[in-house]
């Protein structure tokens, strides 16, 4: 079989398939954003929202392997990729509706009305994980080799995007003039109807890129298999686990710094909200149902919104950044100044929290592209859904540990405040930022492949 290379794309073609990515962002904004404000509204105490939290990781632990399994082996006449990313956007859209008004459902089913945001939650993440996984994925599928930190640096910009989105929604509708106050066991109103536009949003992207996008057939796979002949066979489920086996060294390595930087972004995403409620604002640990703490809420949803900003004029300069210092001394740098600015909300005041978030910008910008880019020639083309599913393992781990432990940790050694364990999270990135100067490899061809993404992009 003769040999084809990957054509280029145009700056053009990476965005329209990178654009339902912005809408799957505005949801994971919303969420964590809101995720804490709305069970403390509805009656988690502070040290049980990390158990809670624990549902997305777990989703995320089962469904991302098994999706990327089932893509590297579906065809349809929808794609390879694209028919998860329309059940899992439908899906999402349900639990987006459905989770701020759980204590209204509540009334009608007569269920623990906890129980059911959790459900709600659970679904909710997991079609987020069947539509989120794919897009991974895809832009191993489409680019070649040498586009693989643009596509993952324009991914990350839509990202942010979305994610500003979705953080600011509740505090636009707020100036705006809606009802940011729910009596006690309720979500406030700018909170529900940021959740119904971001389902909204969220379908359009996703059809958007559906309509916009197509992908390579089986045929055309094969001959971009370096010249080898691909046998056709059907892969079997267990095949999953032969796959862990032989997960690559670099996966390893950067599975490890994964582990302390997504650590610290759990910490941050669960404890923001009551860290600033207790620590800014002055309040009890058990004061959540005031006017006060949903200020804090407010707060939260904008520094997350700023950080994601700021996130996304360094997605721009991820490429020359690596270009100039390497792909991995251009990781740990960002993920030093994600650690100072995690720790630095401990010392400054509450006006002056946005300069922590232009720290933790960079970090965010460079944890969705750079380990991706660091990863992705270690990874047999064909297997690009499976290993990226598995290379998800390395990110909801650290979450799932932190859910289990974070909560009794805040409790026990910080008093029910959670600031402390916000510092404890900007330390775990700095270690994160040390391990990857120690453990990960160098590619000693980046600087050219980088030089050649910057020269060969085109409208």
């Amino acid at each position: 079989m003769t040999k084809k290379i990957k054509p280029n794309l145009s700056l053009a073609q990476i965005i329209n398939m990178s654009m339902g990515f912005m809408g799957i962002q505005m949801a994971f904004g919303l969420q964590n954003g809101n995720a804490s404000r709305i069970l403390a509204n509805l009656g988690a105490d502070v040290h049980e929202l990390s158990w809670f939290w624990l549902v997305a990781p777990f989703t995320g632990l089962i469904v991302q392997p098994i999706i990327g399994h089932l893509g590297d082996n579906t065809w349809s006449p929808l794609g390879r990729r694209k028919p998860f990313f329309l059940i899992g956007a439908v899906l999402c859209a349900v639990g987006l509706v459905l989770l701020p008004n759980a204590a209204s459902v509540t009334h009608l089913v007569a269920a623990n009305v906890l129980l059911l945001a959790v459900i709600f939650l659970a679904m909710m993440d997991a079609s987020v994980n069947v539509a989120m996984e794919p897009f991974r994925a895809l832009v191993g599928d489409m680019l070649p080799k040498h586009q693989g930190t643009l596509g993952f640096s324009v991914q990350t910009i839509l990202i942010g995007f979305g994610a500003v989105l979705g953080s600011y929604m509740p505090d636009w509708l707020t100036k705006l003039g809606v009802n940011s106050v729910a009596p006690a066991g309720y979500v406030a109103d700018n909170v529900i109807y940021s959740f119904y536009i971001g389902a909204a949003i969220l379908l359009l992207t996703i059809l958007y890129t559906i309509f916009t996008t197509k992908e390579y057939s089986p045929q055309e796979f094969a001959e971009f298999s370096d010249g080898k002949e691909i046998v056709e066979e059907k892969s079997k489920f267990s095949d999953i686990f032969k796959d862990f086996a032989k997960v690559p060294d670099q996966m390893k390595k950067l599975g490890l710094v994964q582990f302390f930087s997504w650590f610290a972004l759990f910490t941050m995403w669960v404890f923001t909200t009551n860290a600033l409620a207790t620590h800014h604002f002055g309040l009890s640990p058990d004061d959540t149902h005031s006017e006060m703490f949903n200020e804090a809420g407010n707060l939260t949803g904008k520094l997350f919104g700023q950080y994601n900003l700021w996130a996304i004029p360094f997605a721009f300069l991820l490429t020359p950044v690596a270009k100039a210092i390497g792909k991995k001394q251009t990781h740990a740098l960002a993920l030093v100044c994600g650690g100072l600015g995690l720790i630095a909300m401990n010392f400054i005041s509450k006006d002056l929290l946005w300069i922590s978030m232009i720290g933790l910008g960079f970090a965010w910008a460079s944890i969705l592209a750079m380990p991706y880019a660091m990863l992705i020639d270690s990874i047999p083309s064909k297997k690009m859904g499976i290993y990226m599913g598995i290379f998800n393992f390395f990110i909801v781990i650290p979450q799932i540990v932190n859910g289990i432990f974070g909560g009794p940790i805040v409790s026990n050694l910080f008093g029910n405040m959670a600031m402390g364990y916000v510092v404890v999270g900007g330390i775990c990135m700095i270690i994160a930022a040390l391990l990857t100067m120690l453990l990960v490899k160098s590619d000693p061809a980046e600087t050219g492949q980088a030089e050649e993404e910057i020269q060969q992009v085109h409208f």
